[in-house]
């Protein structure tokens, strides 16, 4: 029987497209959306995102494959400045064994965060969205989401006062003082911010993005709140969650990378890479907003929709 998926046609690719590049870096979960925006929508659309019974080797994984790898590279090139410095950075720290620069401390912070979804992600990414996949399920862990977030802006408020102490943090850590001056343009004011976590703060912040392996749990939201959690504010959390998001799209993308070019997803390779420059473009304009957006507001709006929309759709599956 030929299968449902080869009847994808470029709308829907653009559609799913569109939703994955937002829900991505939105704090309302990708994976949660991508399975209640096809059960509300219901037949083809439905049948997209039931790939069957082995849950591997199918078109509709090569086609997120298709989609993270393009949010991911839309991250690198919005981010590519930050990403040079980080990347030379990691390259100095290895070859001199010392954390002398905010580039060295920010490639350490994202290498130590990336590593608990690194670990835990190819052992339960797979058997945690087999299990939580259905709607309702997925409609549950969105409200839960919600919650989430609501307890992320608590703990930025309690966080405020200490807000004040991460230039004197920042300068504690490091040992030359040439580095420790204050006079820097905003973007890399906004880095030295971020090289003020410590090792525990990394570790805590990448446990928080690994809990979205589970179904409608986002993984930016997490992210979000594992900073602010840590003492961030709203823009550096989202920022720290965008580059912290990068290597895990991309990565995971990476790995899957066989099911892209196989022979499964022969006569809709034109729809999957169009469905995927929608995700590229969606995401790059996602970001963006995001980055200017958390200068002065809060993720409340996002976990307002996330409990009205999950509760909406307990309601609906139920």
């Amino acid at each position: 029987m030929r299968n449902s998926f080869a009847m994808l046609t470029y709308f829907q690719a653009a559609v799913i497209g569109v939703v994955q590049g937002v829900t991505e870096l939105f704090p309302v979960s990708s994976l949660g959306h991508s399975v209640l925006v096809a059960a509300w929508l219901g037949g083809s659309w439905q049948k997209l995102v039931s790939p069957g019974e082995s849950g591997t080797g199918t078109p509709y994984l090569a086609f997120v494959v298709a989609l993270h790898v393009a949010t991911a590279l839309a991250l690198i090139g919005y981010y590519w400045r930050t990403w040079c410095g980080i990347v030379a950075g990691l390259v100095t720290m290895v070859r001199t064994r010392r954390l002398d620069t905010v580039a060295q401390r920010m490639a350490l912070l994202i290498v130590i965060a990336t590593l608990p979804v690194a670990i835990l992600g190819p052992l339960l990414e797979h058997p945690l969205h087999e299990l939580f996949a259905a709607p309702i399920c997925a409609s549950v862990f969105l409200v839960l989401n919600g919650v989430v977030l609501i307890i992320g802006e608590g703990l930025r408020r309690r966080n405020e006062p200490t807000l004040a102490e991460y230039g004197r943090r920042f300068a504690r850590q490091q040992t030359r003082t040439t580095l420790l001056t204050l006079e820097a343009p905003p973007r890399r004011q906004s880095d030295r911010q971020l090289a003020a976590l410590d090792i525990r703060d990394a570790i805590g912040i990448g446990f928080a993005q690994a809990g979205a392996l589970v179904t409608g749990f986002s993984r930016a939201g997490l992210t979000m709140v594992g900073g602010l959690w840590r003492g961030l504010e709203n823009d550096h959390a989202a920022k720290f969650a965008f580059l912290l998001a990068t290597p895990a799209i991309l990565g995971a993308g990476l790995l899957e990378l066989p099911e892209l070019i196989g022979p499964e997803t022969h006569g809709i390779r034109g729809p999957i890479l169009f469905g995927a420059i929608i995700s590229g473009l969606s995401s790059w304009l996602a970001v963006r907003f995001l980055e200017r957006y958390f200068q002065t507001r809060t993720l409340l709006p996002f976990a307002t929709y996330c409990i009205i929309a999950g509760l909406l759709s307990i309601a609906h599956f139920s």
